[in-house]
């Protein structure tokens, strides 16, 4: 997909399937209930179908890993500095030993954990890493952290000749995180910073590996790993990141793209769950990164958050790849009765399959995992450290773009072709690859007192409907056409004279269907799932609005002009987020003149799109949309635009940039 490699050819062949929302009237849930089924099934149709032969997986295993790594965060991978362990309390019991740490992950990123070791070990011991779920110990506002909550795992394993690392989550650990920065707190930056705390759940995880490399107890080629509900999924990115772990068995921690985004599954889970969906995967990619090593997926029959359908589905395409790895045995499946709750019935068959996996033992399970501790006998820290940054690292955990300015048009040259390439591959993933195919479905026009007005339906698909609402005098011969984006949610989305000489036509990009705000945050929260966001497509309308502007059959129904609407210069106007989408659509649709006002500074505060800052911000697409016509910032200050201002001056294209108060 290179839709940007003709960035600066006269006409550009980009056109919109605008796959969702219409914006000039609402849309029936069961409408947006079928793009939904169509995208996701799509997905799932790519889903591991490419795969024929056990090499075909291993060649492409890299690159998937690599893709993974991106989506968590985790690409450039941070740097492996001092763990700073320390262990501040260690304590016994009848057969083992508990240890009370902590370790930074990164600095000041404080990963607060139980060590569970077997008394009298004679050599190194299989080793599990047990990643918490979402329960969160707090009594009179002090956290104790989940691993006092999983604590009779760690318990369990040390007294079957494990040792075993209990980890608390970001979240809910004694120094508490975030996990619902778009669930609940708004903070829909994070998909445009590319940040997920999965990610951070996964570095935690990989770094606690490195911490139990460190001890003398451990058997670092018998790693294995588990948890369950958010443990679970932890489990799955830890193992598909890490080839140290030797066999998994994550519990009721995944399920396929269907359950969430169709199902709904995604409205019982927070941001942790989920990696940043760049390249459109559904959740059997990221399973199949195990193979061939052992791998035990446990769920109960009745999850309302793991619904068992889709655990089948996604274990019946895993255990394809296992097969034509020759290592079908090592794809276990354990369905237990029940719903969303940690029972002996999954206890026992993780227990047994590690005993065969990382101990080549077969033996009966004898005793049952039981508490035996306080929340007060496990808690690491008296006093919280003052260095943390567990409370802020969404805002550092992946680094923005850098803003250097480049000075020159050769420097100038390749930093707009790296955008470019970057915004095609991973931002706009969710744009359809087809030929642009925007068609008029419908239409009315007439004329009266010297004024001539209509509108033109404009379909992309199925399910979207865009209505572009026109005036025109019929006393002067029009010279330009202005096309006016409106916020969805505006009710008086239409022209108002006086037109002077210019055609203008008012439209408004998709919307979102009535509803109170949470379910508006669950279905924005689906977008993310396929791989887009609801602004990225409303770029996509809005691009498809002006390529429908050239159409000839558009210049017919407006007031019946052969070509002559197709070749009048647009000028694009909005304002606030939809002037940011306005702004990014002159990037992929030819435009003469932008009008933007009160523009956004920054996508931090502006439209959420995957990615864009790791890549560029608001400026730098000023600074572009300038270089190839007339932008006018309007409601600014020269003080906030210095990056395309510099730019254009240094590069001779300022007299395109004007920014008026």
């Amino acid at each position: 997909m290179k839709r940007l490699a003709i960035f600066f050819t006269a006409a550009f062949a980009f056109s919109l399937h605008a796959a969702t929302l219409p914006a000039a009237w609402q849309v029936a849930d069961q409408e947006l209930a079928e793009y939904f089924r169509r995208e996701t099934r799509a997905i799932s149709d790519r889903c591991l179908s490419d795969l024929t032969t056990s090499n075909a997986w291993l060649a492409q295993l890299p690159q998937r890993r690599a893709e993974l790594a991106e989506m968590l965060g985790l690409a450039p991978m941070p740097p492996r500095t001092d763990l700073k362990a320390t262990v501040t309390k260690r304590f016994e019991h009848d057969t083992f030993t508990v240890e009370n740490l902590h370790f930074q992950s990164r600095p000041g990123l404080y990963v607060t954990a139980n060590l569970y070791v077997p008394k009298n070990l004679t050599k190194p011991a299989p080793t599990v890493l047990y990643v918490c779920g979402h329960s969160p110990v707090v009594t009179n506002k002090i956290s104790y952290g989940t691993k006092a909550a999983y604590q009779q795992h760690g318990i369990w394993f040390a007294r079957n000749g494990y040792v075993c690392l209990v980890i608390d989550t970001l979240e809910s650990g004694e120094i508490l995180g975030e996990h619902h920065g778009t669930y609940r707190q708004n903070m829909w930056w994070w998909n445009s910073r590319g940040y997920t705390p999965a990610g951070v759940e996964c570095w935690n995880g990989m770094r606690a590996l490195d911490y139990l490399s460190t001890r003398p107890e451990v058997d670092t080629n018998r790693f294995g790993i588990t948890g369950r509900s958010g443990g679970g999924a932890y489990s799955w990115f830890v193992t598909a990141m890490d080839e140290r772990i030797k066999a998994a068995a994550p519990v009721a921690g995944i399920t396929d793209l269907e359950n969430h985004v169709v199902d709904g599954a995604v409205e019982g889970h927070c941001d942790c769950m989920f990696f940043v969906n760049t390249y459109r995967w559904d959740y059997p990619q990221l399973a199949a990164l195990a193979a061939p090593r052992p791998l035990l997926i446990c769920n109960t029959d009745d999850d309302g958050i793991f619904p068992l359908d889709g655990v089948v589905r996604l274990r019946d395409k895993v255990r394809r790849v296992y097969d034509l790895l020759g290592a079908g045995e090592k794809c276990g499946l354990v369905i237990t009765p029940g719903g969303h709750k940690d029972t002996q019935e999954l206890q026992v068959p993780v227990m047994r399959w590690f005993n065969k996996h990382l101990k080549g033992e077969e033996t009966l399970i004898e005793n049952a995992a039981v508490k035996l501790f306080s929340p007060e006998q496990l808690k690491v820290f008296a006093t919280l450290p003052g260095d943390a940054v567990n409370a802020k690292i969404h805002e550092m955990f992946v680094a923005p773009a850098p803003t250097a300015m480049p000075m020159t048009k050769e420097s100038w040259g390749t930093a707009r072709s790296n955008w470019l390439s970057a915004l095609d591959e991973k931002v706009l993933g969710g744009w359809p690859k087809t030929s642009p195919n925007p068609k008029i479905v419908g239409g009315a026009g007439g004329s009266s007192g010297g004024t001539a007005s209509g509108n033109i339906d404009l379909a992309t698909d199925s399910v979207t409907r865009i209505r572009i609402t026109w005036a025109a005098s019929t006393r002067l011969k029009p010279e330009r056409l202005i096309l006016r984006v409106w916020n969805p949610a505006e009710t008086n989305a239409h022209p108002h004279g006086p037109y002077g000489s210019a055609v203008v036509g008012d439209f408004a990009p998709r919307g979102m269907i009535a509803g109170d705000q949470k379910k508006q945050t669950q279905l924005r929260r689906r977008f993310m799932l396929l791989g887009t966001t609801v602004d990225s497509m409303r770029v996509w309308d809005i691009v498809n609005v002006i390529q429908a502007m050239r159409m000839s059959e558009t210049n017919q129904m407006m007031f019946g002009m052969s070509g002559g609407v197709g070749k009048l210069p647009i000028r694009l106007e909005a304002e606030g987020d939809m002037a940011v989408n306005a702004l990014y659509a002159s990037l992929f649709a030819l435009v003469d003149e932008l009008v933007l006002t009160h523009l956004p500074k920054s996508h931090t505060n502006g439209p959420d799109y995957l990615n864009v800052l790791r890549i560029l911000d608001i400026p730098q697409a000023v600074a572009m949309a300038s270089e190839r016509c007339r932008v006018e910032l309007r409601g600014a200050n020269e003080a906030d635009w210095q990056y395309p201002l510099q730019t254009a001056k240094a590069l001779g294209w300022e007299k395109n940039l004007r920014v008026v108060k």
